[in-house]
């Protein structure tokens, strides 16, 4: 099987770092292909490479995938011994129901907490739509570690696509120096020091390339 995984800048592409963290969890053979952001030639490049213009985009042979949550669902397909879902169907269920809440939702923390690996800000201002996101994720957190977390360090015990969706929110609230309860501090710990993220954090630091109205 020949898999190529289109992304953008590691340092700021949240989306490519669920791609690729799918992609390394769940054993495929891949390759990458960086596409700069934010360039002349960027939306060119993303609508030749991806039908929605936008990154991740997984190619597997003769087959484009370009939504991170259809490449989470084809990689736990065609790669059951990964176990990229809890075997639990209650488990399972609520494992995809705040995985789409991720995929979907959590607008103005997207918007006002752009994701930047390599910076470190003190964020005095907080709007109300801001604060019921960094809410709500962090009361998923707390309430799937308590109820479906034992045995394990992640939201399911296990690590589960569940997590490679929150791992750039965990960088995010770095960050931006978002104060956190222990149990939510000691997950979004978590997901930074997986050996994955840690290759992932490293080559975003390194990078050249820089978007400036994300380094403001």
């Amino acid at each position: 099987m020949s898999a190529t995984l289109i992304i953008g800048n590691k340092n700021y592409s949240s989306w490519s770092l669920r791609g690729w963290l799918l992609c390394t969890r769940s054993g495929i053979e891949f390759t990458e292909r960086f596409i700069p952001l934010h360039k002349a030639d960027s939306s060119e490049a993303k609508r030749d490479n991806s039908p929605s213009g936008l990154v991740p985009a997984l190619h597997v042979e003769d087959m484009v995938i370009w939504d991170s949550l259809a490449i989470a669902e084809y990689l736990a397909e065609q790669f059951p011994a990964a176990q990229m879902w809890p075997k639990d169907v209650r488990k399972r269920a609520i494992a995809r129901s705040v995985t789409c809440e991720m995929h979907s939702g959590f607008g103005a923390l997207r918007s006002q907490m752009p994701m930047n690996i390599r910076a470190l800000y003190t964020r005095t201002e907080m709007d109300a739509a801001l604060a019921a996101d960094i809410d709500r994720i962090t009361m998923l957190w707390r309430e799937c570690r308590a109820s479906y977390g034992k045995g394990g360090d992640f939201l399911f015990g296990d690590w589960s696509i569940a997590d490679a969706f929150f791992t750039p929110v965990a960088f995010r609230f770095q960050t931006y120096g978002i104060e956190l309860a222990a149990t939510e501090s000691a997950y979004a710990q978590m997901l930074r020091n997986t050996p994955e993220a840690q290759v992932w954090s490293a080559a975003a630091k390194s990078e050249e390339h820089s978007i400036p109205a994300y380094d403001r």
